[in-house]
């Protein structure tokens, strides 16, 4: 891709604006439309079209196997210890309403704390996918 000037420089323009509509998504999904997955989705979107346009070492740079494969499980963790603090805190799992003064502040809280557990998961996976299968080799 080291011949192809425009397509580098409109990436290297869109992709900003890929990851802040991915982090708009992730923040007003318990408002409207949207959340965790479709924000995880799009996020990875960023960094998957990084790596066709500057090649698989550059995406690998930018968000390394190991980090990557640390944040499925934290995105994970987030999830389970949000539905855990509600039952700590006398509720089911997942019970967003014990987590604040008022059920309505726990609700809100509650959905977005786990939302942004699963758009962490979701976008770590989406980028190990990716990884696996770029990085493969040919056989023939």
């Amino acid at each position: 891709m080291n011949h192809y000037a425009i397509l580098r420089i409109v990436t290297k323009l869109l992709i900003p604006y890929i990851l802040l509509f991915g982090l708009y998504v992730q923040f007003h999904g318990d408002f409207g439309p949207g959340g965790g997955f479709q924000a995880g989705v799009i996020f990875a979107a960023g960094i998957i079209l990084y790596g066709l346009v500057f090649g698989i070492g550059a995406a690998r740079r930018v968000a390394p196997a190991s980090i990557v494969e640390r944040l499925i499980a934290v995105g994970l963790l987030i999830y389970a210890a949000t539905g855990i603090a509600g039952m700590l805190k006398g509720g089911n799992f997942l019970e967003y309403g014990v987590l604040a003064h008022d059920a309505g502040h726990g609700q809100h809280w509650g959905i977005l704390i786990v939302e942004l557990g699963v758009g962490i998961t979701v976008a770590a996976v989406m980028i190990t996918i990716f990884f696996a299968f770029a990085g493969r080799e040919r056989t023939e």
